[in-house]
């Protein structure tokens, strides 16, 4: 999905400063947003390094050199850091997978292969920087990242969800994508140690978690509609024993 960056040394490129990028960063609405160009760019220049450095000042240092751009400049971009670099990591993946999706024939299909079609699409869109999708997932592990990993995982169900059609507002809006962003996380860990033939057993563990969480709703449906009848009896033998 990403292009990789071939490094290349700085002397040949013009380095950009602060206060000539800081020039530059305006722009009129329907124009391209040169902030936005540029986080990209960075982004993109860091991957080849991530294997090596992990998601860190370092490799967003070494994307700065890459491209030409002054390091303060590079830290203004990601004022939060790796965190952020990996946010941007995710929310690309998100957009490449509503894309694919969006190209796809989807009519003749039931819900649950939808969604086990989506998730399978967002994931391959990381197939080229499955190391920095490692070590992504390792960097939002700990606890201090943790919230943010969560959101990121709700953020890509609710790309889905949107991407699929869903129109839901009620309680259901984050009960559907909380169990989604569930399953898309067990499946992402268990892609990453996945070294079958085109990632066969994954897409398989992907069904069978589908499956399960169909048969979890279809079985609280149910609960659901023998509650509200035995609430119904309840009510029924109280008019008959007490009259009201």
């Amino acid at each position: 999905m990403y292009q990789s960056v071939r490094n290349a040394p700085t002397r040949t490129r013009p380095v950009r400063t602060r206060a000539n990028t800081e020039s530059s960063m305006t722009h009129s609405p329907g124009e391209p947003d040169p902030r936005a160009e540029m986080r990209l760019q960075l982004l993109h220049a860091a991957l080849p390094h991530v294997p090596f450095d992990g998601w860190s000042q370092k490799a967003l240092d070494r994307a700065a050199d890459d491209i030409g751009v002054d390091r303060d400049v590079a830290r203004l971009m990601f004022p939060e850091g790796a965190v952020e670099m990996i946010a941007l990591f995710s929310a690309r993946a998100d957009e490449a997978m509503t894309a694919a999706l969006l190209a796809r024939p989807l009519a003749g299909l039931k819900v649950r292969e939808r969604v086990a079609l989506a998730v399978r699409l967002r994931i391959e869109a990381n197939v080229e920087h499955r190391e920095a999708a490692r070590r992504a997932v390792a960097f939002l592990a700990l606890p201090q990242h943790a919230p943010r990993g969560m959101r990121l995982a709700f953020d890509t169900a609710d790309a889905i969800w949107r991407a699929l059609g869903d129109a839901a507002t009620d309680y259901n809006y984050y009960t559907k994508r909380l169990i989604l962003a569930g399953v898309f996380s067990a499946t992402v860990v268990y892609w990453l140690d996945d070294d079958s033939d085109g990632f066969a057993d994954t897409w398989g563990f992907l069904e069978r978690r589908i499956g399960d969480v169909m048969t979890f709703e279809k079985t609280k449906a149910k609960m659901s509609k023998l509650g509200e009848k035995a609430t119904e009896a309840v009510r029924w033998f109280g008019h008959r024993r007490y009259g009201s």
